[in-house]
């Protein structure tokens, strides 16, 4: 997770996520959503690409969801585009 307050004008946070594969994401992304629904009565604003793309972004406002195969993880490296951002906490 990072913070990216200082950094960003639409979003305060980055929550990045590795899913191995297709249904990995796909549940990943379903998981959040109903989580985040039914616990902590937050909505999700949408979300952007798909599992068989290998990204997946889930837009909660404040909370920005990006969920990658690693193949795109590597290739988007978010964490280095994102260097100055503060790690909030970092889960291998």
């Amino acid at each position: 997770m990072l913070d990216i307050l200082d950094q960003s004008a639409f979003a305060d946070y980055f929550l990045i996520c590795n899913g191995e594969n297709e249904r990995q994401l796909q549940a990943l992304a379903d998981t959040l959503i109903d989580k985040a629904k039914h616990s902590a009565k937050i909505l999700s604003n949408g979300i952007e690409g798909s599992p068989r793309s290998g990204w997946m972004l889930v837009d909660f406002g404040d909370l920005v969801v990006h969920l990658f195969s690693p193949v795109k993880r590597n290739y988007y490296n978010l964490e280095e585009l994102w260097d100055s951002a503060y790690i909030v906490l970092h889960i291998q």
